[in-house]
């Protein structure tokens, strides 16, 4: 077992790194009071990325991405997780289901993701089905060769910057032994398709400057050509996306506990308190040992899950295993951090407040905690017949 990392590995770790302090540190506190990315400090972000041949880094060589493999590709989200997920959205990682596009779709879709030209949003949940995918009421009807969909999404992150978005729509019905489930169908959806509306969404006190939006279709039309995969096969492409958005969350969650954890292990060794450093006491250095830990294991289940992945081992369990802990860790660690900190901790002079804050989303979105122990569990003891 050999949990060194390859030398060009540790190059990649220290280039996004450099980046995230660079470039995306210094915005954090504007973006934080005003909730917006100004779209030309977006581009130039994306720009930089581009210069240092990161765009689209998780995308293999022969559609122009930088061909990382899985492990390394989640170094790179633990280093991006370090940052204000509003800026670092522009450190360009086009969502992997486009490469099911067909040839005619990748010239129009995918090729221009992998090179910056369009950004791609991704429309899943309803406020009706979050965790249940399957009831979905968002729906497409055939007509002819086109599809008329009607329905709204909402939690959509990004779309405000999105020029398509990869939308999943129920097209149709089956009998299951839990009772009747949507069909799903992917469609790729141009902004400014007639019918078609990205709004504003709601304020969250989560990423300020990373924004959800609400869609709404009302008798949008679409032709077949815009269905990504086959008809009725949306929800296996969905799967296979969730994976690697789901270790993304275990990564960026890690990354983002060792940014708070030094904030704390700084603060303990410099602040006194009768007389002497606070991390001298017990209640201070317990708590601080606990969180580096945690955040150890956290590390080394998600890179573990990411390996597995490259390996073509099941990893289903491994990946939300990472998924449920990390972001469970990263509750707890930003709390504690805090709590070395005093009343200090929730100024606005510092950023664990804003860690904190960002924390809670963590545990909801692309799966909720309940979900990732239901697959978990599930993987148990279904082998056994349970």
């Amino acid at each position: 077992m050999n949990f060194a990392l390859t030398e060009e590995q540790q190059m990649i770790v220290d280039t996004v790194r450099n980046f995230v302090e660079t470039e995306i540190y210094p915005h954090e506190n504007e973006v934080e009071r005003t909730g917006i990315v100004p779209r030309e400090l977006g581009q130039e972000i994306a720009r930089k990325c581009k210069e240092l041949g990161f765009f689209a880094c998780n995308f293999p060589e022969e559609v122009g991405g930088a061909g990382l493999d899985h492990l390394t590709f989640t170094l790179v989200e633990r280093e991006l997780g370090r940052g204000s997920m509003g800026l670092t959205v522009f450190f360009g990682r086009p969502s992997g289901i486009l490469m099911a596009c067909n040839e005619e779709q990748r010239e129009r879709y995918l090729l221009p993701a992998v090179k910056g030209d369009k950004f791609d949003a991704l429309a899943m949940t309803e406020p009706d089905a979050g965790s249940d995918v399957r009831g979905m009421k968002c729906f497409a009807r055939q007509d002819g060769d086109d599809w008329i969909v009607n329905g709204t999404k909402h939690f959509i992150s990004h779309a405000d910057i999105a020029d398509f978005v990869i939308v999943f729509i129920a097209t149709g019905e089956e009998q299951t032994p839990r009772g009747p489930k949507k069909k799903i169908t992917c469609f790729l959806v141009d902004r400014g398709t007639p019918g078609f509306q990205i709004r504003e969404g709601y304020n969250s006190v989560s990423h300020r400057g990373y924004k959800n939006c609400i869609l709404t279709f009302d008798d949008c039309r679409l032709p077949s050509s815009q269905i990504l995969g086959e008809v009725h096969k949306g929800f296996d492409i969905a799967n296979e996306w969730l994976y690697a958005t789901r270790l993304t969350v275990a990564a960026t969650s890690v990354g983002r506990a060792r940014r708070a954890f030094d904030y704390a292990l700084s603060y303990a060794a410099e602040r006194k308190q009768f007389g002497k450093p606070i991390g001298a006491n017990q209640g201070v250095s317990f708590k601080l040992a606990d969180m580096i830990t945690e955040i150890d294991a956290a590390d080394l289940l998600t890179l573990s899950a990411a390996w597995r992945l490259d390996q073509g081992l099941p990893s289903n369990r491994e990946i939300a295993s990472a998924k449920v802990y990390a972001t469970e860790m990263l509750a707890r660690v930003t709390d504690e951090a805090i709590q070395i900190y005093g009343g200090m901790g929730l100024m606005d002079d510092l950023p664990l407040a804003r860690f904190w804050r960002d924390a809670r989303v963590e545990r909801i979105w692309d799966g909720t905690s309940e979900i990732q122990r239901h697959i978990i569990s599930r993987d148990l003891l279904r082998p056994l017949g349970a």
